[in-house]
């Protein structure tokens, strides 16, 4: 039978060898609006792995659209920079699209030089915090044919078509929405009149480029957005774009950035929006491509399999594997490293203002500045702690060529990844513990497990170059009463070491103390089979089971000395966590110090009183600090020695990995 992910499939005139798309994203590599170098060897190392059509983007239109960090398609001046772009894609296999936008009030005034950004109507965003102006008819005219004009630089600079941006919340979003637009003339009011403006856009593009040259637009699918647009009022959108404005295929975007409505991170289950695309796919006669959270491939080749669209949009799933669709291919699926949506390298860096990397992929973003080429002299090397940090450098050392072996005390790697995966809606840390086992065995690094490293066992390898990456341990704040029979560490709660009662108190607001709250606070909640099931059957009233599905067993209060919990959570993750936080019915107490743990409970200091928490079990949250037994021994032996992740300073996964990464190709 034929693998449904690798058929061809045709988008105009286009022919796309596959069923793979990888969407635009803003990945801040740009120069002043300029494709740079580092911008076109990531997208060519994308089009090597096997992608059937690659997206580049969110280009501005004019210089009201966007900000100097994104790509620019708003002068001629930009065509040469497109034009490598788009042959680095092409001339290793992969169709070329441009994705042209508009941000509207989701600028900010300090990208354009103190200017207020634009929109249909003066309406405050919740993104930004500042006010747009209203677009006169006028300016609104003008910005149609900037588009027009952008996408006839697009074809000039050689993509093989265009694709407009028309969700999210950006310009034509805002145009659609009664939330953002409030207007009385022929641009507002009827949704015929809010559909006006993208029409005409398409409109005048189509003039632009021509009837051949492929149109496509990229649409949210529901904007999650209170009093915004559902699912019925865009499929008629969708329908409309078709019909009346020519386009060619539709890519199913989700939500605005502004919804309160996760979509990108880890919680979200893989494809969970993809009945957008399906519903849509029944009222139009184009390619229609699914999106969010489509990770794998067997899960991509499902919905196609199953009539939820034609393509598949696979955005980080890419940036993590360039290679995810030839491992696929050639029967290598076990080889894929896959995607975590933990946010920490993309999207955080997105927020930062700063060039995109990966939690998963050292090389993302360094596709030619951190290649690794073999060595003239090889060493042994030992890496000692076979977590995500050790594999990291186990692996680069590999590829330049030395002859490595892990060391680690337990009976599997992965080390503290299997922690991170415990609590609510992280489970796919452990799948990156997996994947980085892979590469170790398919790279034949040798391994060795429930082995204990000493002086002596260094001595008996006499490896040239010894990596530490031996972790962290819990830290014991010096709390009267921290060693009571009703004081357990966070660690052991997660790892299912301890059990706790139903009265919990979690000293400690940073990541590891909210995952373990929030870890216990779902405990006797439905699980999401038993709430289809409940569903389904209709066993209960809809607001019953949302009840039983949040409402959990224990009682949980979660202290933290300072003024703000989470501070070492990524803000891609971080609004979600602090929501589930309340949604899950966790007392947050912040500005409280736990001055005495008791047999009772816990007693604390906020502002100038002393008060009692009664609980049962008391979680230490503490944070935790540097476990590096072995530096001095290596370096009295005289062995060249590195010390990485939290055995050098605790640090996130990202930390980790990328310090292993560079490690072992130094070495």
């Amino acid at each position: 039978m034929k693998d449904p992910l690798f058929q061809p499939i045709k988008i105009n005139q286009m022919d796309i060898k596959n069923r793979i798309y990888m969407p635009a994203m803003a990945l801040n590599m740009t120069n002043d609006y300029k494709i740079t170098d580092r911008l076109v060897d990531f997208y060519a190392e994308r089009a090597r792995g096997g992608a059937g059509m690659i997206c580049v983007g969110l280009a501005s239109v004019d210089e009201m659209a966007g900000g100097p960090m994104l790509i620019g398609a708003h002068t001629d001046e930009m065509i040469p920079g497109l034009a490598k772009c788009a042959a680095g894609i092409n001339d290793n296999g992969s169709r070329s699209v441009l994705q042209i936008n508009h941000a509207g009030r989701y600028n900010h005034s300090f990208m354009l030089g103190g200017k207020l950004p634009l929109a249909p109507s003066a309406v405050a965003s919740n993104l930004t915090g500042e006010t747009p102006r209203a677009m006169e008819i006028e300016e609104i005219k003008e910005t149609v044919q900037n588009f027009a004009k952008a996408a006839g630089r697009v074809k000039k600079a050689g993509f093989d078509a265009v694709e407009v941006l028309s969700g999210t919340g950006y310009l034509i979003s805002q145009f659609l929405s009664p939330l953002t637009n409030i207007r009385t003339d022929e641009y507002g009011g009827s949704y015929e009149n809010r559909m006006r403006f993208p029409l005409e856009i398409m409109a005048e593009i189509r003039k632009e480029v021509g009837n051949d040259y492929p149109l496509m637009v990229r649409m949210n699918g529901n904007d999650f957005m209170e009093g915004g647009q559902g699912r019925l009022e865009l499929q008629k959108y969708a329908k409309a774009l078709v019909e009346i404005g020519g386009v060619d295929a539709l890519c199913i975007n989700v939500g605005w950035h502004e919804a309160r409505v996760p979509q990108i991170v880890t919680c979200v289950p893989r494809a969970t929006f993809a009945y957008m695309a399906k519903e849509i796919k029944k009222i139009v006669d184009v390619p229609v491509i699914a999106s969010h959270r489509i990770n794998d491939p067997e899960t991509a080749r499902e919905i196609i399999a199953d009539d939820f669209c034609d393509m598949v949009a696979m955005g980080r799933g890419l940036i993590t594997d360039p290679y995810l669709p030839e491992k696929a291919r050639t029967g290598r699926e076990k080889e894929i490293v896959h995607c975590i949506a933990c946010a920490q390298g993309c999207f955080d860096h997105v927020f930062e203002m700063t060039p995109i990397e990966c939690l998963c992929n050292p090389k993302a973003g360094y596709e030619t500045t951190k290649a690794i080429t073999k060595t003239d002299s090889p060493k042994k090397v030992l890496v000692v702690g076979g977590g995500a940090a050790g594999m990291s450098a186990a692996l680069a050392a590999c590829e330049k060529g030395h002859n490595v072996t892990i060391y680690e005390k337990s009976d599997r790697l992965g080390g503290q990844l299997f922690i991170a995966a415990l609590p609510p809606g992280r489970a796919e840390f452990e799948l990156f513990a997996k994947d980085l086992e892979t590469q170790v065995k398919v790279n034949d690094i040798k391994v060795v497990l429930n082995t204990e490293v000493d002086e002596a066992l260094i001595k008996s390898e006499n490896p040239d170059s010894v990596i530490l990456s031996t972790g962290a341990e819990p830290l014991t704040p010096p709390i009267p009463g921290v060693d009571g029979p009703n004081v357990v560490q966070a660690w052991d709660v997660l790892n299912g070491k301890v059990y706790t009662g139903n009265r919990v108190i979690v000293i400690g607001g940073g990541a590891v103390g909210v995952e373990t709250a929030l870890f216990l606070a779902e405990k006797g909640t439905l699980t999401g089979d038993q709430v289809k099931f409940l569903l389904v059957n209709k066993a209960e009233p809809v607001e019953d089971i949302l009840k039983l599905a949040i409402e959990g067993t224990k009682d949980v209060t979660l202290i933290e000395m300072v003024e703000k919990v989470g501070k070492d959570i990524g803000r891609s993750t971080k609004w979600v966590m602090m929501r589930d936080l309340n949604l899950y019915g966790v007392n947050t107490m912040v500005g409280t110090k736990a001055v005495e743990i008791t047999e009772t409970g816990v007693k604390i200091e906020k502002g100038t009183g002393i008060d009692e928490l009664e609980a049962d079990t008391i979680i230490m949250a503490a944070g935790s600090s540097p476990l590096n037994p072995f530096q001095e021994i290596v370096e009295k032996m005289g062995i060249e020695c590195n010390v990485i992740g939290d055995a050098k300073q605790i640090g996130l996964a990202y930390d980790a990995v990328h310090q292993g990464y560079d490690v072992g190709r130094s070495i």
